[in-house]
């Protein structure tokens, strides 16, 4: 299984605090809940890995998620229960409660504390091992940030980003599409208000888009394909970090009749780790814009009126 790289801290500070300040224009702004949100991870008494992951849930309230050996796509397998805890701040510290040991975030660190002795994780940012990839030869380049004029409609905002709701004019049969997404910050929203969009294949298969950072990992959830399959793995990222989708999808088949003979199948990659593995699409999935068909679809970034962000996006046919 492929895993994220695991950035250095001062570097994934930089790399964060450099993310953040693009957002200038964007109205969804960082809180002083946000710099506790995120990855944590580390090993426990030189013995256990360990990782987190904390969610604002806005008005100071937040929810630990402690994952057994490691991160999703970095170490944990799910073979040990995960535990989750909820929390609030109290000025520069988040303290969580239940279980048998203490649990809170000050300064960039997770400490775990018990009988007089603390152990502490670091705050961490990992990036997709796809981030930032340049289209190969051939590749049909949909979105570059200089022109959404491959798009009807097509919106960029003020930071040379692609806006939600777009569809691409060329249209696909089986192809390798790259997207790199980014998705808002809305603490207080929940389940699909929450950072909700989708990228449709032929604008008839839907791999959800939605900020799940944290959560079970549903079909209807970001990095499932929507009424069909969950993910094997959630991966979604915390809000405002960049993602990336790589989907290999392999059109359904018709005979001269119209008839289907074959059903459509995907490959995702989710921030480069492998979340559906040739998984069989045997019907559209909800609010698709086109019915199945033979004829080739066009690519669908649906809006649900959410601030979400595309950039760095092209397609190779096969």
């Amino acid at each position: 299984m492929t895993k994220l790289t695991r950035l250095p801290l001062c570097l994934a500070a930089g790399i964060l605090l450099a993310g953040l300040n693009l957002l200038t224009a964007d109205p969804l702004k960082p809180d002083a809940d946000y710099a506790f949100q995120g990855e944590y991870a580390g090993i426990l008494a030189g013995q256990f890995d360990v990782g987190a992951q904390v969610i604002a849930l806005g008005d100071g309230k937040f929810r630990l998620v402690l994952f057994p050996g490691g991160l999703p796509g970095a170490g944990y397998d799910g073979a040990a229960e995960k535990r989750e805890y909820d929390g609030a701040r109290d000025g520069d510290t988040v303290t969580f409660t239940g279980g048998t040991t203490g649990k809170s975030i000050t300064g960039g660190k997770l400490t775990f504390s018990r009988d007089g002795q603390e152990v502490a994780i670091d705050r961490t940012v990992r990036k997709s091992p796809t981030l930032g990839a340049k289209p190969p030869e051939g590749a049909v380049v949909l979105f570059n940030g200089k022109a959404a004029d491959h798009f009807k409609p097509g919106r960029m905002a003020e930071t040379g980003l692609l806006m939600q709701g777009a569809n691409s004019i060329r249209k696909f049969q089986s192809h390798k599409l790259h997207l790199e997404f980014r998705l808002p910050y809305e603490p207080k929203k929940r389940g699909q208000a929450r950072g909700n969009s989708g990228c449709y294949m032929q604008a008839r298969y839907e791999v959800q888009m939605l900020d799940s950072f944290g959560l079970a990992g549903k079909h209807n959830e970001c990095g499932g394909i929507y009424s069909i399959a969950a993910p094997d793995t959630n991966m979604c990222l915390p809000p405002l970090q960049w993602q990336t989708y790589d989907i290999d999808f392999t059109a359904a088949k018709y005979d001269k009749d119209g008839k289907k003979t074959a059903n459509a199948r995907a490959t995702v990659r989710h921030n480069g780790v492998v979340i559906h593995d040739n998984v069989d699409l045997p019907k559209r999935t909800t609010a698709s814009p086109l019915a199945e068909g033979p004829e080739p679809g066009f690519l669908h970034l649906q809006d649900h009126g959410n601030q979400v962000r595309y950039r760095n996006i092209w397609v190779v046919e096969k």
